[in-house]
C-alpha cells in the first residue's frame, strides 16, 4: 500500500507539472488562434519507445490532443491548423483568421515523432533576424517554434551579463570587459570565437536588458517543452587575458574573415581554465538556473589555429570540466567545413555529445565521416545565408538525404531534423517542409505536400494555385547543388562593377533554373486571385505575390546589366546610356514595389533596432549596428573586406538610398571613360561607410 501511494504521488505530480506547461500552451492558443480556445483539451499519454507522440481525435464541442510532451501537444495543435482548418502561422505573415465552422475529426489520428530532436537555429540567425529582439517578437518566435514541434532551440541570448560578471572576478575592468563584448547586431560570430568587442560598446542598460530577455525566453521554452541551447566555455577568452594572466597557456588564433581579430583559446590543462570555467558556470546558473542540459561552443570554428594542440585531450577536458558544473549536459557541435575534426570527437563521451550537420542539403558529412566517427548526429539545412532576400530552396533533394539517412548504416545516430538558416525571414515552405518532416515515419512525396501547403497556407485554393506552385516546385524551389550560399543575389545590390557574378564575395548571381517558367508560375499565382479574390484579403498571399513579384523584377535586372556590360565592352556610349536608363527604371520599380510590403522595407529593421535601444545613445549605437550589418559588415579602416555585402538586403529603402547612388556613380563614371576623360576609381567603401554613419 505505502508503494501505490508513493507511485500515485508521483504520478500526481508528474500530472500537475504536465497541465501546467499545457496551460502554458492554451496561452499560446489564445494569443494566435483564440476562436480555438474553447473547442480544444489536453491531456498526458505515454512517448513511443522515447519518441514523442501525439493523437488527435474529435470531441462532441471540439478536439482533443493528448501527447507525450508540451512540444508535441503544440505540434498537434498546428496538425489540425493546418491539415483540418486551412490555418498558419510564418515569419512572412500568418493566416490565422478564424474559420466559420470547427472541422470535425473522424476517429482519431496518431503520429510519432522518429526523432529525439527536432533542433533550430544557427548562431547567426541570433543576429541576421533576431539581433533586435524585444520580447513581443521572441514571442512570437517561441511559439512558432512550439507549433512546428522544435524541441531544441539554440538561446544563448542574455550571455553578455555572464561575461561581464566572469571577467569582474577575473580581475577585468569595465572597459577591458566592455572591449571584449560586441554590439548587438554581432554576437553570433562573438559566440563562435570569430571576433570581439565590434560594433559595441554595450551599456550596462542594455546587458541587463538582454539578460532580462533571456530569463523569460528560457522560462517560456519551458513551458513549451523546449530545450535551450546556452553558451558553454569551451576556452574562447580576450585578447587581453594575456596581459593580465603572462603564464596561462594560451592559444592565439589569428584573424577571421575581414581581417578581425579572433579571441584567444586557453587551453583546458591550464589551473587558469578551471577557475575560470567554473566561475561562468557558476553565473550561468546564478542568471538563468540549474536544469540547462544543452550548450554550444565550437573549438576553432571557421578555421583558428590548433597547431601544437592535442584535440583529443582538450576536447576531453573542456567536456569534463562541463559535466562538473552541469551533470549530465550534451555539448552541442556545428558540422561546418572540416568540425568538429575526428581528433576532436575521439575526446568526447559520445553520450553526451551532439553534431547538427549544418549544411544538411549539401553531400553530406555525416556519411563521409561515417556518422560523425559515431557521434549522434541532426541533418539541418542552412538555407539562407546572411538572411539575403531570394527565393531559395531544395525541397526534393532534403527530403531524399533525410529517407538516405534513413536508411543508412547511421540510422541509430540520425537522432534529428532541424533548420538552420542564417536568416529565417524568407522562404517559409522550406521551414514548413522541414517541421513535417519531424515527424514523418516515412518519405514524403513532395508534390503532393505542396498541394496541402497551398490550402494552409492561404485559406483558398484553385486551379491557379496548384499549378503555380507545382512551376515554382520545379524551379526556385527546386534548386541544384551548385553553389552553397542559398539563393541567387540580385544585381541590384552589388557593388557595382564588371563581369560581375555575385553581390557579396561568397555568395552567386548564376539564376540555376528556368526564368520563362518561372515568370510563368508568377503570372498563374496572380492570376489565382482573378476566380478567387477573397486571396487579396490574405496576408500570405500578399506577402507571397510581393516576394515573387521581386524575384521576377530582380531577374529582369540581371538580363539588363548584361546588356550594360556588352555596351561597356563594344564601346557604345548610346546603348549604355539606354541600357543603363533602363536598368535604373527597374530597380526604381523595385524600390516601388517592396516598399508596398513593410516586411521587404529598411524602415522596419531600422524601427527594431531604435525600439531596441532605451537611451539615446543605445539607440544610435543599435541602428548603427543595424545599417554596418547590412553594408560593409566590418572592420573599420579595411576597404577590401569580404565580408561586404555578405548580409545585403534587397528592401524598400536600401535600394534607394544605398544601391542607387552606387549605380549611378558607377554609370557617370562608364560615361566619363567612354568620352576619354579622366577618372579616378570610386571609393564605394567610403560611400557604405557614410550611409552606415548617418542617423
Amino acid at each position: 500500500m505505502k508503494k501505490i501511494i508513493i507511485f500515485l504521488c508521483i504520478a500526481s505530480i508528474s500530472l500537475r507539472g504536465y497541465t501546467q506547461e499545457f496551460r502554458g500552451l492554451k496561452e499560446l492558443i489564445g494569443r494566435r488562434v483564440p476562436w480555438l480556445l474553447s473547442s480544444v483539451s489536453f491531456s498526458v499519454i505515454s512517448d513511443e519507445g522515447g519518441k514523442d507522440v501525439f493523437e488527435l481525435s474529435g470531441r462532441t464541442n471540439g478536439i482533443h490532443i493528448a501527447a507525450s510532451t508540451p512540444s508535441a501537444a503544440a505540434m498537434g495543435v498546428n496538425w489540425y491548423l493546418k491539415y483540418y482548418c486551412h490555418r498558419s502561422m510564418s515569419h512572412m505573415g500568418d493566416n490565422l483568421s478564424p474559420v466559420a465552422h470547427l472541422p470535425k475529426i473522424k476517429g482519431s489520428i496518431r503520429i510519432v515523432s522518429p526523432y529525439k530532436y527536432r533542433y533550430a537555429l544557427n548562431y547567426c540567425t541570433l543576429n541576421y533576424t533576431m539581433s533586435f529582439y524585444k520580447w513581443k517578437d521572441w514571442e512570437r518566435e517561441l511559439d512558432w517554434m512550439a507549433l512546428n514541434g522544435f524541441n531544441l532551440v539554440l538561446a544563448p541570448v542574455g550571455t553578455e551579463l555572464i561575461w561581464q560578471n566572469t571577467l569582474k572576478q577575473m580581475g577585468f575592468t569595465e572597459k577591458e570587459t566592455a572591449d571584449f563584448i560586441p554590439g548587438p547586431a554581432f554576437t553570433g560570430w562573438w559566440l563562435m570565437g570569430n571576433l570581439e568587442g565590434w560594433g559595441g560598446v554595450m551599456s550596462p542598460t542594455m546587458i541587463h536588458q538582454q539578460a532580462a530577455l533571456g530569463k523569460k525566453i528560457i522560462e517560456r521554452m519551458g513551458l513549451m517543452g523546449i530545450e535551450p541551447v546556452m553558451q558553454g566555455f569551451y576556452g574562447m577568452v580576450p585578447t587581453t587575458l594575456q596581459y593580465k594572466f603572462p603564464d596561462a597557456r594560451i592559444k592565439k588564433q589569428g584573424k577571421w574573415a575581414g581581417n578581425f581579430t579572433r579571441p584567444d583559446v586557453l587551453l583546458p590543462d591550464d589551473e587558469l581554465f578551471t577557475k575560470m570555467a567554473n566561475i561562468y558556470y557558476q553565473e550561468t546558473r546564478r542568471l538563468y538556473g540549474k536544469n540547462i542540459r544543452y550548450f554550444g561552443g565550437d573549438l576553432f570554428h571557421e578555421g583558428g589555429s590548433s597547431e601544437g594542440v592535442d584535440l583529443t585531450k582538450t576536447a576531453g577536458l573542456i567536456q569534463q570540466n562541463m559535466q562538473q558544473n552541469f551533470p549530465g549536459s550534451t555539448w552541442v557541435f556545428q558540422a561546418w567545413g572540416s568540425n568538429p575534426s575526428k581528433e576532436l570527437l575521439k575526446g568526447l563521451d559520445k553520450n553526451h555529445t551532439l553534431v547538427i550537420e549544418l549544411v544538411g542539403e549539401h553531400p553530406a558529412q555525416w556519411k563521409k565521416r561515417e556518422g560523425f566517427e559515431g557521434t549522434p548526429f541532426v541533418l539541418s539545412p542552412v538555407s539562407n545565408f546572411g538572411e539575403k532576400v531570394g527565393l531559395f530552396g531544395r525541397l526534393e533533394y532534403f527530403n531524399a538525404v533525410v529517407n538516405a539517412a534513413k536508411n543508412s548504416p547511421y540510422n541509430q545516430l540520425f537522432t534529428g531534423i532541424g533548420i538552420m538558416p542564417e536568416g529565417i525571414n524568407n522562404n517559409p515552405v522550406v521551414f514548413d517542409l522541414l517541421s513535417d518532416l519531424g515527424w514523418q515515419k516515412d518519405s514524403l512525396v513532395v508534390k503532393d505536400w505542396i498541394k496541402n501547403y497551398v490550402w494552409y497556407r492561404y485559406g483558398y485554393t484553385n486551379d491557379e494555385l496548384r499549378l503555380a506552385w507545382q512551376l515554382l516546385l520545379q524551379t526556385v524551389y527546386s534548386s541544384p547543388v551548385v553553389h552553397p550560399d542559398g539563393p541567387p543575389e540580385s544585381i541590384f545590390c552589388a557593388r557595382p562593377g564588371l563581369d560581375l557574378k555575385s553581390a557579396s564575395t561568397y555568395g552567386s548571381s548564376k539564376l540555376y533554373y528556368d526564368t520563362a517558367l518561372f515568370n510563368k508560375a508568377v503570372v498563374m499565382f496572380k492570376k489565382a486571385a482573378l476566380s478567387t479574390p477573397e486571396l487579396n484579403k490574405v496576408e500570405t498571399y500578399r506577402t507571397d505575390k510581393v516576394d515573387f513579384m521581386r524575384q521576377v523584377n530582380a531577374n529582369e535586372g540581371q538580363r539588363i546589366y548584361q546588356q550594360m556590360i556588352s555596351a561597356i565592352k563594344t564601346k557604345d556610349l548610346q546603348r549604355f546610356r539606354s541600357s543603363y536608363a533602363r536598368f535604373e527604371k527597374a530597380l526604381l520599380k523595385q524600390e516601388a514595389l517592396l516598399n508596398s510590403n513593410q516586411k521587404f522595407t529598411l524602415s522596419r529593421w531600422l524601427q527594431q533596432a531604435y525600439d531596441f535601444g532605451s537611451t539615446a545613445a543605445d539607440k544610435k549605437m543599435a541602428v548603427r549596428n543595424a545599417k554596418i550589418q547590412i553594408s560593409y559588415w566590418g572592420p573599420d579602416n579595411n576597404p577590401g573586406t569580404d565580408l561586404h555585402e555578405y548580409a545585403n538586403k534587397e528592401w524598400g529603402g536600401m535600394l534607394a538610398s544605398l544601391y542607387l547612388q552606387r549605380w549611378r556613380k558607377f554609370a557617370n563614371d562608364v560615361v566619363r571613360k567612354m568620352k576619354g576623360e579622366v577618372t579616378y576609381p570610386i571609393d564605394y567603401y567610403s560611400m557604405e561607410l557614410d550611409w552606415s554613419n548617418k542617423s
